[in-house]
């Protein structure tokens, strides 16, 4: 059997595992419209000013909490995962089967993409159901590829980050510090435009803002343009490749003593 064969095996045993947990799956699928629920009854749906013109608070809402989906399948629950599994010597045992070691990884990283593009579908669609956000079309090209790249690049965060976890217990404490902070300072739970300069500078240098701040774009109803942001995108893309790198180096099969 092939290799390409096998690793597609592993993405297929990565869904049923999934479904086969229902518990799991269904917070998994529920959490962000749990977010988009919430801040829209904190903060209504009021008029707001994007570029182009002026919408509902709805409207940001809804490809920000999306934004957020795929933070928390693609390097929050990926972090936590891998780290669980190598200290449950899962790991070392998939280097002794016939299983190449990137097709196991590759299993994992396209099931937290599948997840991430469903649940950005289920907040999309939410959106559009309970509080008439509309979807563009024009940028959708945009919008899909701008997803592409932030579930690559954070993927790679992921396993780059499990080289800084010690143990699976101090997985959730070190993910979730080293994600949360962000989420507030990047526009991803709230706007941002009245935060003092020099916090929006610092937001600026991680790839949570790029991103937050390019789906923002795509979903902008008054985007004349294709919806790309080629600077925020780069830089995204960016932020993955170093991470791809860092993950090659210093990412350990093996339980950390």
């Amino acid at each position: 059997m092939s290799t390409l064969v096998l690793a597609l095996r592993q993405v297929q045993y990565e869904n049923i595992a999934f479904r086969r947990n229902p518990a799991a799956a269904f917070f998994t699928l529920v959490f962000p419209l749990m977010f988009l629920v919430i801040f829209n009854l904190m903060f209504g749906n009021n008029p707001m000013d994007v570029p182009g013109g002026t919408t509902t608070t709805s409207t940001f809402f809804v490809p920000a909490i999306a934004a957020f989906s795929v933070i928390n399948a693609c390097y929050t629950n990926m972090a936590m995962g891998v780290s669980i599994a190598r200290d449950q010597g899962l790991l070392k045992r998939i280097r002794g089967t016939p299983l190449p070691a990137w097709g196991f990884m590759f299993g994992r990283i396209a099931h937290a993409v599948l997840v991430s593009f469903v649940l950005v579908a289920i907040v999309t669609a939410a959106g559009a159901l309970f509080y008439d956000v509309d979807t563009p079309t024009n940028t959708l090209p945009a919008f899909l590829i701008t997803l592409a790249i932030g579930a690559a690049a954070f993927c790679s965060l992921a396993l780059a980050v499990t080289a800084l976890i010690p143990n699976a217990d101090a997985s959730p404490a070190i993910v979730n510090a080293s994600i949360l902070p962000l989420l507030f300072i990047s526009g991803v739970f709230i706007p941002m435009e009245d935060a003092p300069a020099w916090l929006n500078t610092f937001a600026d240098v991680f790839p949570v803002r790029h991103f937050s701040s390019a789906m923002l774009t795509a979903f902008n109803p008054f985007q004349t343009g294709a919806g790309f942001e080629p600077v925020r995108l780069a830089l995204l893309a960016g932020w993955g490749a170093v991470a791809l790198v860092v993950a090659l180096r210093f990412f350990s099969w093996e339980p950390r003593r």
